[in-house]
């Protein structure tokens, strides 16, 4: 394939057709929505009504409220009277699971209907039976039969729907076929889109949903690629990652899931799952289309986008450049290995962590101190620090401070670097320090002597375009120039970075690409400066630049430079590998957000279980409120803390349920003792 549907280099909102949701309306050129989901059970109308105010009052624009059975989806009339007598008329979805019965008492109360081709007239069994043609097609026609009437009664009260799937609740008829991966998450949606397009039904959109990053943002884009070449329109997309988690966690994973789709123009609303108050993630929503929503008012006040315009017919896709990797499968960017104090950069390495020095070398002993703390000089052992310490340094006359500095440091002096605005400065700065980066500006002319005098020694040599107002593919043809350079010169110890202000995803595929036909295969240093003040802000920035080149493999090396709090700034950095599972630094918990089907406090559940296991490095724990956020959802956990129903709860080993409906009470503790009792628990160091 030599095209894509989608733009990689730069943005570009991918068009669609416009879905209603009563007095709104997805895709086109419609504002990306955002929206969250209640947490009451729906059958209490008066707590469900003040959620959905509170919501409402947080400015959310979608609702979603879950429906396990009739009971419910009857009562999703009178919270819908009762808001809409409150002058509340924000959109209301009914999220089903397994119950055609209620998807199909609930359209008559909502203005959207979820439903998951998973689970929607298919019995989940995770059985791996292996289905025969015949088997397939019969029980696909089953499934045809019972989806009907629904799209029939849909049609008929004027109500869009979302198929939404979830890796890891496929049906298993789709999982014989296609594996519980990306590509059966697809066939599973456009089985159902194409059943909706046959009856000529056509106010559908689509959800992709995973609590792994790398696998939710591939199926996305594998849907589009398939979807708008198969189907009459192309369709709008609800993005989300789920089972994210709480806190910085939680924000940082959904920014990267989220905001590599929204950089490549896909996504017309979005729902942050956080295991908090559904309020809290309201404004993390806003925070992340903030500015994809300004850049197409801009366009659209400029004249350029017809804003509000209807799609009534079919919308041709555009096509576009292929990235410089494999867009639905992962596999790490080949580099050389440079040895290092770390062990090494590239090659199969792990990604180390950088930051940049906020002292200046002419504050000696401030400076001593920031490496020392940065550097974890008074614990050694802890994981979470700062690996490389970059230090800007302007003349010669720092040279002497720094190597004193350096000298304090003792070993330690090989985590560290500096940087330099000047090239005529690298020579005597590399006996100095144990790596030199220098800054390349924009339309700078680099003198070919100074060139020639860098030579292969201990020192690393780093050289970073500093990107500000350049088009996106001159940081690239710059640096693919000095590379050849170097490469022809024998230079092994180089590394490449570019420090962009807002393109830093774009400019990174330009240089790969640029890299990739020259045959180049120097690592590459992923480097973020913040230019946002507020705290979330620098946490959906950093996670969306970042942590989306991680996701496809693009990074040996990641440095940040914020104005964060030292140990918030190098959390920041080691959760954005983490959530791109490319770096373990710690326990992973997948937890949901809760809904109506959990009858137990997520979130304090949650807290205690990360208090009692957060030190279980690399280990997957699933912590869901009931069996349709458990074995499915939570497709990758190692063990899972699941809810069965009031006061009970199961515990699982990967997707095996191995203790059944234990009183809640125990089972923090009985999800200890299976932990040890399959050898992966370890003692906490005091």
């Amino acid at each position: 394939m030599q095209h894509f549907p989608i733009s990689m280099y730069h943005y570009s909102r991918r068009l669609t057709r416009e879905v209603g949701f009563g007095p709104l309306s997805l895709g086109g050129y419609q504002p990306i929505r955002v929206e969250s989901m209640t947490t009451t059970h729906t059958i209490d109308t008066k707590a469900s009504v003040e959620q959905c105010r509170r919501l409402y009052e947080a400015g959310c624009e979608i609702i979603r409220l879950t429906v396990p059975t009739e009971k419910e989806a009857e009562n999703l009339k009178t919270i819908r009277d009762q808001l809409r007598r409150d002058g509340i008329n924000t959109p209301l979805v009914a999220d089903i699971h397994f119950s055609r019965k209620a998807a199909l008492k609930a359209v008559e109360a909502v203005e959207n209907v979820r439903i998951n081709p998973g689970n929607f007239a298919n019995t989940r069994k995770f059985s791996n039976e292996d289905y025969s043609e015949e088997a397939f097609r019969v029980e696909y026609e089953e499934v045809r039969a019972e989806f009907l009437p629904l799209i029939e009664k849909a049609r008929e009260h004027g109500v869009s729907m979302r198929i939404g799937t979830n890796h890891g609740s496929l049906s298993d008829r789709i999982v014989s076929r296609y594996g519980n991966t990306p590509e059966g998450m697809v066939e599973a949606a456009l089985e159902f889109a194409r059943i909706c397009e046959d009856e000529g039904y056509y106010d559908i959109l689509f959800s992709m949903k995973s609590s792994n990053v790398r696998v939710m943002i591939q199926a996305y884009r594998l849907l589009v690629m398939k979807a708008d070449a198969e189907l009459r329109n192309p369709y709008p997309l609800h993005l989300g990652v789920t089972e994210a988690g709480d806190g910085d966690e939680g924000r940082i994973k959904s920014a990267m899931g989220i905001g590599a789709l929204l950089e490549e123009g896909l996504g017309d609303t979005v729902r942050v799952s956080l295991t908090e108050d559904p309020v809290n993630e309201v404004p993390v929503g806003f925070a992340l289309v903030k500015k994809y929503n300004d850049f197409q008012k801009v366009m659209g006040d400029k004249g350029h986008l017809p804003v509000n315009r209807l799609i009534e017919s079919q919308v041709v896709s555009p096509s576009f450049a292929m990235p410089p990797f494999d867009p639905v499968s992962y596999q790490k960017r080949k580099t050389g290995m440079i040895v290092t104090c770390h062990g090494g950069i590239g090659g199969d390495a792990l990604p180390i962590v950088g930051t940049v020095a906020r002292e200046s070398v002419a504050n000696g002993g401030l400076l001593l101190e920031e490496l020392n703390r940065k550097l974890g000089a008074e614990n050694p052992d802890a994981v979470i620090k700062s690996e490389f310490v970059t230090v800007p340094v302007s003349s010669l006359d720092e040279a002497a401070v720094l190597e004193e500095v350096l000298g304090e440091l003792g070993a330690d002096r090989s985590r560290v670097g500096v940087s330099l605005k000047d090239i005529s400065l690298a020579p005597a700065f590399m006996s100095i320090a144990a790596s030199v980066r220098i800054d390349i500006t924009e339309g700078e002319m680099i003198d070919k002597g100074v060139l020639d005098s860098l030579h292969d020694r201990t020192t690393l040599i780093e050289f970073c375009f500093m990107h500000e107002n350049a088009s996106l593919n001159v940081p690239a043809d710059v640096l693919k120039r000095i590379a050849l350079k170097m490469k022809k010169k024998g230079m092994h110890r180089l590394l490449f970075s570019i420090d962009s202000p807002a393109a830093t995803v774009y400019v990174y595929r330009h240089l790969v690409r640029r890299f990739n036909e020259e045959g180049i295969d120097y690592p590459l240093v992923v480097r973020y400066r913040a230019r946002k003040k507020e705290c979330l802000e620098t946490l959906i920035d950093c996670a969306t630049q970042t942590g989306t080149l991680f996701c496809d493999g693009i990074g040996d090396m990641l440095a940040v430079e914020t104005g964060l709090a030292e140990s918030e700034e190098t959390s920041l950095a080691f959760n954005v590998l983490q959530a791109a599972r490319v770096r373990m630094s710690k326990t992973e918990f997948i937890s949901c957000p809760g809904c109506g089907r959990t009858y137990f406090d997520l979130e304090k559940t949650a807290s205690v279980i990360k208090s009692r296991m957060s030190h279980l490095k690399g280990l997957k724990i699933g912590i869901m409120g009931c069996i349709v956020n458990g074995p499915g959802e939570m497709a990758d956990a190692d063990f899972g803390y699941v809810g069965s129903g009031k006061g009970g709860v199961s515990l699982y080993v990967g997707k095996e349920c191995v203790e059944s409906n234990i009183p809640e009470e125990d089972a923090v503790d009985r999800l200890v003792e299976l932990i040890k009792a399959h050898g992966r628990w370890v003692e906490k160091v005091a």
